[in-house]
């Protein structure tokens, strides 16, 4: 199978970081969780969820809406416990993972004394002979070795915590082993399985929807971000680097890629121009959009789906955490690993379980024919790196509005126009005040100075 990034186009809603602390349990139907950003995870319902979700759960996963609804539920709560009991048992923990239709957790511990704190917190205990940060460590090790260097023939590794061990995966024996060697680490930690799986990225403001870059190529958006005042976009660094111009769904102006990272990470922002109002949702494809109340992130075992602007909405579940990739263009580190299938086209775009925003799409191999695995770049990492906020359902925003069918007429006066190539340090006049490029970019209609102050400071 063919492992490769996912490339066509995607436009991400704003994000705000959520540090995952102390989680409070809110009944039986849900977890409210807080973070600096005040995101919150609002009880799951039979109207908070979108029906388009819930009809690919049933697709993907064999869930009527009762049932998805209900382990939804289950997952919320169960991310609130692990997230408490990781904190509770710090160098003792050993990772956390959830089975079942009820999404029954169970929290690993190194610490034989604490399996009565973790049965006390409802969960499953679990005593292994590793701890999450040692193995960690391992993958660490392995993964400054593949930024030197991608390793040949070995397309992926993680922590895996059921094993409670490192796995790599490679095409064979010899290439997982020389791998090792090469990073030191120990092999009494890790596992190599052979497998013959070749990742890929799968690049082609609604979380879901298509976005073109430089006139070429195709994207999904992750989710709507803001910072500052600035407004935008989430996906994935492989789209686009900085400076790189974007074009809406229906192909007007849109924004610029203001930070991309890939490889190593696979992140990436777009500020976009005036014309296009961020909003908390994610592109449901025909049944509905799905809202993004936060960021929490999901545990290992959870149901994700995932919305792109070639293969609509697919779900699956997490099946391990802070795993790395090699794609032909190098290493990648800190991805989700899921069951999820994606296709080109679909990079960029939405991860989500229930309303909270998961990650964008990175790539992965097959298709959603035959069926596939995928990467996604965790959210929150990708918001701390940037200063973005993530737009969500209690984020105020701008009045409703709808992206423009022709080119907006720019009001006359003043040097800039439209067409024109400038270089950064370059002045204009427009609307009687100057303006000093920012960033090298050709203006696109509708780019006004005034309008886009992420490609012009006014002087």
């Amino acid at each position: 199978m063919e492992r490769t990034t996912l490339r066509r186009r995607a436009l991400v809603a704003g994000t705000a970081t959520v540090a995952v602390g102390a989680l409070a349990l809110a009944g039986l139907t849900g977890v409210a969780s807080a973070g600096p950003a005040g995101t919150t995870a609002p009880p799951v319902s039979a109207d908070s969820l979108s029906p388009r979700l819930l009809a690919a759960m049933e697709r993907d996963l064999g869930l009527d809406a009762d049932d998805a609804r209900s382990r939804i539920a289950h997952e919320y709560r169960a991310a609130a416990v692990a997230a408490g009991l990781e904190k509770s048992l710090g160098a003792s923990y050993a990772g956390a993972r959830v089975s079942g239709a009820k999404a029954a957790l169970t929290v690993a511990t190194t610490d034989a004394s604490q399996t009565a704190r973790i049965t006390g917190a409802g969960a499953k205990a679990e005593v292994v002979g590793h701890s999450l940060d040692r193995l960690e460590g391992v993958k660490e090790a392995l993964d400054k070795v593949a930024l030197r260097k991608a390793p040949k023939d070995v397309p992926v590794w993680y922590v895996d915590v059921e094993a409670n061990r490192v796995v790599v995966n490679a095409a064979s024996t010899a290439a997982g082993t020389a791998f090792l060697k090469a990073a030191g680490v120990d092999s009494d930690l890790v596992t190599v399985a052979r497998s013959a799986e070749k990742p890929r990225t799968f690049a082609d403001l609604r979380g879901g929807d298509a976005y073109y870059m430089n006139g070429s190529g195709r994207c999904s958006i992750g989710f709507s971000v803001k910072r500052g005042t600035q407004n935008g976009f989430a996906t994935a660094g492989h789209c686009g680097r900085v400076g790189t111009t974007t074009n809406g769904f229906n192909q007007q102006a849109q924004g610029t890629f203001q930070g991309s990272t890939f490889p190593g990470r696979d992140y990436a922002w777009v500020a976009t121009n005036a014309n296009w109002t961020p909003r908390p949702t994610v592109n449901g494809y025909g049944r509905g959009d799905v809202t993004v109340a936060g960021s929490t992130a999901a545990v290992v075992g959870a149901s994700v789906c995932r919305s792109g602007s070639t293969t609509g909405w697919h779900c699956g579940t997490i099946q391990q955490l802070n795993t790395s990739v090699t794609y032909p263009e190098g290493t990648i580190s800190g991805v989700t690993r899921t069951s999820v299938c994606a296709e080109p086209g679909d990079s960029g775009g939405s991860y989500i379980s229930g309303n909270q925003a998961q990650g964008v799409t990175s790539g992965g191999s097959g298709n959603c024919s035959s069926g596939g695995t995928t990467y996604f770049q965790p959210l929150n990492p990708l918001l701390q790196a940037y200063g973005l906020t993530l737009v969500t359902s209690g984020t105020p925003t701008d009045p409703p509005t709808t992206p423009p069918t022709d080119p907006p007429t720019d009001p006359p006066g003043g040097t800039w126009a439209a067409g024109t190539a400038y270089a950064a340090g370059a002045t204009v006049t427009y609307g009687g005040a100057t303006y000093r490029c920012l960033q090298a970019h050709t203006a696109q209609p509708g780019w006004t100075p005034a309008a886009v102050p992420a490609l012009w400071q006014r002087i």
